[in-house]
């Protein structure tokens, strides 16, 4: 089992969504981040202030895969997220030591489906 973490821009959720619904890949929990890398930010003026924006929006996706599902996920987060342009996202994937459905009590792979 592995957890599959992405940082993605907002703009390209739909398209992430429906490259995964494509590889099967329905659960998938999607919060709101703020962050930055290589991009930095950017300056713009507010009533007259030069301001720096630094903390840039983008769209956190966490995945719960079984080991057989982890490439096919990956694979679709590019497909939808890639731009080819600075501030595409990152993926990260982390072991998951355990998973446990709170309804049935089911445990491992089976809890994850």
């Amino acid at each position: 089992m592995k957890l599959v973490i992405a940082y993605i821009q907002p703009e390209r959720l739909t398209a992430v969504k429906q490259a995964l619904y494509e590889r099967e890949i329905y659960k998938m929990s999607v919060t709101n981040a703020l962050g930055c890398g290589q991009q930095k930010g950017y300056h713009e003026s507010y009533r007259g202030v030069d301001v720096e924006v630094n903390l840039l929006k983008k769209v956190r996706l966490e995945i719960a895969v079984n080991d057989a599902f982890v490439e096919p996920t990956v694979a679709g987060i590019i497909e939808g997220a890639r731009t080819n342009t600075i501030g595409d996202g990152k993926i990260f994937v982390l072991p998951l030591a355990e998973c446990i459905r709170i309804r049935t009590g089911e445990r491992g792979g089976e809890a994850i489906g």
